[in-house]
């Protein structure tokens, strides 16, 4: 039987960077997935580019029952010591909108980036190795049975990751082997993803696939985001509507302002005053797209008129239809196109300094598999490093006393 200080099932994000901090600090590690590949969210996400952090990373970007527990790992390895490790790679990047960091080139380069480092660290990786059984072997170590043998650890940590793509191999997992120990799971659901709409709704606006407008959307909650929003041939997408998603329950209304720069009243008044026989329709056509003008027209939204025409009534509904379009999501794509998931092991049963599970020592839980999820541009993968950081110290404070450093 083998033996390691640490095993970490799961070589995606989390799972490779804590190898290879702790590794590094001296420990003995093996990482194992079931896939054959490592990274395999990492390389698929960013368009292939993958948008490993964000600029203004702050425990206020995360969703958890417990808001607070994200700030000590946040605190303690931050997006500016990821691209301290980035920079030392040479890995040319860029920022795109709202501090969204990308590789220049391509995923590829984060994934061996932490392939390098794991070995720098000795790390062992098994790649197509499914865990068929943990077992607890009294207070001190674990007894883990894998398809190809069996390994004994005194910690082990489980970065498995959410339900969401799993094209890319989730599965529920994580989440199995914490309820076997006794952690409580909070309920799940897919989050930063696409809305689905009601099929008399979507009936009109399949006309507008690939259309896409920046607004303001808003979710019952009051929480709002402003970016693009897509029309798809299933419903809605884009940046906007990916957040909101994480904020939007089943039954609700989302607002959409499709005009978030501009006053319609004071756009529509100072239009009808030099062309007062110009059509509605063209007129808004100056602002929005126009294939999203004539759906509208088509939903009847938009009355067919010219601005002479349009009375003070008409236009205050107009005003509040383009400032505020209402629409009820029949749902959403779910995990298929969902790109983490909401909700996981409560981190009331977890350290925030450690990611180690209060009653069972040597358990640990990092990344999605947790209840942090963060919004659309890095700020998950930034979880990922900076939960990972925060359990490879205590790893190797745990195994000799040595930090895992940066």
């Amino acid at each position: 039987m083998e033996r390691f200080d640490a095993v970490i099932i799961g070589a995606g994000a989390a799972g490779l960077f804590c190898a290879a901090q702790a590794g590094q600090a001296g420990l003995r590690v093996l990482v194992v997935d079931n896939g054959k590949k490592a990274g395999r969210k990492i390389l698929m996400s960013g368009g292939g580019r993958c948008n490993f952090t964000n600029l203004y990373t702050e425990p206020a970007a995360y969703l958890s029952q417990n808001p607070h527990f994200c700030k000590s790992a946040l605190a303690r390895y931050t997006q500016w010591d990821f691209i301290d490790l980035v920079g030392r790679y040479q890995i040319a990047w860029h920022e795109k909108t709202l501090g969204q960091l990308f590789c220049d080139d391509s995923a590829e380069q984060i994934v061996d980036m932490l392939l390098q480092e794991c070995a720098k660290g000795q790390v062992t990786l098994r790649l197509r190795s499914e865990v068929l059984e943990v077992a607890r072997e009294g207070e001190e170590a674990f007894l883990i049975r894998l398809n190809g043998g069996e390994v004994r650890t005194p910690a082990l940590v489980v970065a498995s990751g959410g339900l969401s793509m799993p094209g890319l191999g989730a599965t529920p997992f994580g989440y199995q082997l914490a309820q076997q120990f006794g952690l409580n799971v909070l309920p799940t659901r897919a989050a930063l993803v696409p809305f689905t709409l009601h099929k008399p709704v979507l009936e009109h606006l399949q006309a507008l696939s690939g259309v896409s407008v920046p607004a303001l959307v808003t979710a019952e909650s009051g929480v709002a985001f402003r970016e693009n929003i897509l029309f798809t041939h299933r419903g809605l997408s884009g940046p906007a509507i990916l957040q909101i998603s994480s904020y939007w329950q089943p039954g609700e209304l989302v607002s959409v302002n499709l005009l978030p720069d501009d006053d319609l009243n004071a756009f529509l008044d100072g239009e009808r005053a030099e062309h007062p026989n110009q059509s509605l329709k063209n007129t808004l056509a100056k602002r929005l797209p126009r294939r999203l003008v004539e759906c509208l027209q088509t939903l009847g939204q938009i009355p067919e008129l010219t601005l002479k025409q349009l009375d003070a009534r008409q236009q205050t509904q107009l005003a509040d239809t383009l400032h505020n379009w209402r629409v009820q999501p029949n749902g959403t794509e779910g995990y298929r196109t969902a790109e983490v998931t909401i909700g996981g092991v409560d981190t009331a049963g977890l350290s925030s300094k450690t990611m180690e599970a209060h009653k069972v020592p040597g358990l640990y839980f990092i990344g999605e598999v947790v209840d942090v999820t963060g919004w659309l541009g890095g700020y998950n993968f930034q979880w990922a490093w900076s939960s990972a950081w925060a359990c490879a110290q205590a790893l190797g404070e745990r195994c000799g006393g040595k930090g895992a450093g940066l």
